[in-house]
């Protein structure tokens, strides 16, 4: 019995492997090259473990870290959907609720109905604990994007308006960071890198 449940699990780590090859759309900090999704869960989780004491309300920082690393592995069968693209994104929760169904359902029963809960969740953005990591996912490719030269705005067009839509809700999970977050939209609005 605990063999088959072993199976299962290395099954679904094998398969979450497959995040590492889903390219997204903005760069690492040097501009070298496209992150993947498993280097933007990393990133987001070391932020979650650096930033925590700026979140607005108190957090459960294993919490957190634990929705972090799930939130994009429906990514795997959905792929990553640009921010600012409103075409992929008329369709993405539904993408994304059936990739969640598939992906969990790996795991054994309980470990599925945990994943699946923290996915859940992260999504609904009602908890602190939420609230705060959807802040993160939103602040660290706002921060690559302005320290890489703005390079996946200016190439995507992407203009003021979405920015401040897309981002502005980070002001609710933590301020301070949306705060910082404010001073480097101005600046690349000033640079031309983001369009009035």
């Amino acid at each position: 019995m605990q063999y088959n449940r072993l199976l299962k699990q290395i099954e679904f780590i094998v398969e979450i492997d497959k995040l590492k090859s889903i390219v997204r759309q903005t760069l690492l900090v040097d501009g070298s090259r496209q992150e993947d999704s498993a280097e933007h869960s990393w990133h987001l989780a070391m932020l979650a473990m650096v930033l925590a004491e700026h979140s607005r309300a108190p957090v459960d920082l294993f919490r957190v870290l634990k929705m972090i690393l799930v939130h994009d592995l429906v990514e795997i069968d959905a792929g990553d959907t640009y921010c600012y693209d409103e075409d992929g994104n008329r369709d993405k929760a539904e993408r994304e609720n059936k990739a969640a169904d598939r992906i969990f359902s790996l795991l054994p029963e309980d470990q599925a109905i945990e994943f699946r809960s923290l996915w859940d969740e992260f999504e609904s953005r009602k908890t602190p604990d939420a609230i705060f990591a959807a802040s993160l996912d939103r602040l660290q490719p706002l921060l690559n994007n302005f320290r890489s030269g703005g390079t996946m705005w200016e190439k995507h067009g992407v203009k003021k308006k979405q920015v401040y839509g897309r981002n502005s809700p980070m002001e609710e999970g933590a301020p301070v960071l949306w705060e910082y977050a404010e001073i480097m939209i101005k600046d690349a609005i000033a640079k031309g890198w983001i369009g009035e």
